[in-house]
């Protein structure tokens, strides 16, 4: 895995920081162990040897964590618990990956880096703001990545780059330090979500740092109906090519025996609410002394939220609660939802958005993603499996397409259960084309 983050990295940009030395005194320390104990090595170590890639929001003790900031760049007291809980179970931290500024957005373009490439086309956007853990997955450079997720950050990235971005139930695994928005997860990217599953039963339970962790619900195997309920939801602007594909995923989900219905509008938009919370959030995080290092665009939506009154994030809360509320009646009536996870395919390498959502100030930043942010809001899990890539007309021709499917609040394991069955019926995706270290390569960003 090293010398493959060595050689293709470069060009791909999904790395900020590898462990090097440490990461092969630690495969070193698992070679002993399984040499000496065998089988019995694994006993308490379902992770023993797995390369796992942290996302560089995540704090780690040995690795600096710079929040894709120029004013970041610090190397905590003590790993995050997500990543102290991986180690525990024998996984083998190889590096940190790339984010935007604070995970502000939903590309991986920052001040301190190159963009993150998309493997499948070094000229376009692996999402984000978890891009650098999906590119890095999708790419081969690591068994698995940690992410985190307030918006769509790992669901987005995960469907841009063909592979499974899982946002568990809030409060299933503990975030530290905890978001004031409390819209943040931290969940993984995998190739299969066997491997998802298996991480995340790693990460659950509270902590004590985190008092909304509590680990309700579960994500582990368990019996469940073959036959599901489903609520399929159409995406507003959605491509050509992300249709042909969702309406093929749709299909195949009734051919599997469920119960597919139409979801005409279940519950009314909350963007408004989503950019109140968020911009407040990243206003109180913010000094104005700190405006010179921020990102522009990170910038902007820092300053309207110093405009964002107490009543303003009230109305915000209440419109959370009544969409929680709208949400639970939706969902008594349905097992899943589902829906295509992005509307459109990766638009360009050093873009924020699609154009009509680039411009911060129009405070349109999120509101690309109208699948992803509702369920940040509501704490629902939901997972991004690959369903296929775009056939080309109109839309770029063989970029992957992500399906999402929501689960009950508390519900992770018949979510994953469902997944992994459509998953198998899907068929995997091929292995992506690895982008070229060339330093005359013409696709390469100006940032």
């Amino acid at each position: 895995m090293l010398a493959a983050i060595h050689a293709t990295n470069p060009g791909l940009g999904a790395f900020v920081a590898v462990a090097g030395e440490q990461a092969l005194r630690e495969a070193e320390a698992a070679d002993r162990l399984i040499a000496d104990l065998g089988a019995d090595a694994w006993e308490g170590r379902p992770l023993l040897g797995v390369t796992v890639a942290v996302k560089d929001l995540i704090q780690t003790e040995q690795l600096p964590t710079g929040r894709g900031s120029l004013l970041t760049n610090r190397r905590p007291a003590a790993d995050a618990p997500a990543v102290a809980r991986l180690r525990a179970a024998g996984a083998i931290v190889v590096g940190k990956t790339a984010t935007s500024e604070h995970g502000w957005s939903a590309s991986t373009v920052s001040r301190v880096a190159a963009p993150t490439r998309n493997p499948w086309d070094p000229r376009r956007s692996a999402g984000g703001s978890s891009g650098g853990s999906a590119a890095a997955v999708a790419a081969g450079l690591c068994d698995a990545a940690l992410g985190t997720d307030g918006a769509g950050s790992i669901r987005v990235p995960a469907a841009f780059c063909g592979v499974v971005g899982y946002k568990p139930s809030f409060g299933l695994v503990p975030y530290v330090p905890p978001c004031a928005d409390r819209l943040a997860h931290v969940g993984p990217l995998t190739r299969s979500v066997a491997d998802a599953g298996l991480l995340t039963s790693v990460l659950t339970g509270p902590h004590h740092d985190d008092p909304d962790s509590s680990g309700a619900g579960s994500a582990g195997p368990g019996r469940h109906p073959v036959s599901l309920r489903i609520g399929w939801i159409e995406l507003p602007r959605t491509t050509q090519g992300v249709r042909v594909v969702s309406e093929r995923a749709r299909s195949l989900l009734t051919a599997l025996g469920h119960q597919v219905e139409w979801l005409d509008e279940p519950f009314a938009d909350p963007y408004g609410a989503l950019v109140d919370l968020v911009a407040a959030a990243e206003a109180a995080g913010t000094r104005s002394a700190d405006e010179q290092w921020c990102d522009p665009g990170r910038l902007a939506v820092v300053r309207y939220g110093r405009t964002v009154s107490g009543a303003a994030v009230m109305r915000a809360e209440q419109v959370r609660l009544a969409l929680r509320t709208r949400l639970r009646s939706v969902m008594d009536r349905y097992d899943l939802l589902a829906m295509a996870t992005v509307p459109a395919e990766p638009f360009g390498v050093d873009a924020i958005a699609p154009p009509w959502a680039a411009n911060p100030a129009d405070l349109q930043w999120l509101a690309w993603t109208p699948a992803t942010y509702p369920f940040n809001l509501t704490g629902q899990p939901a997972l991004s499996l690959p369903a296929g890539r775009s056939p080309g007309g109109r839309s770029p021709a063989g970029l992957p397409v992500g399906l999402q499917l929501v689960g009950r609040l508390g519900g992770d394991d018949l979510l994953l259960s469902a997944a992994s069955r459509i998953e198998a019926a899907l068929g995997p995706l091929p292995a992506p084309p690895v982008p070229q270290n060339d330093e005359n390569d013409e696709t390469k960003g100006s940032r």
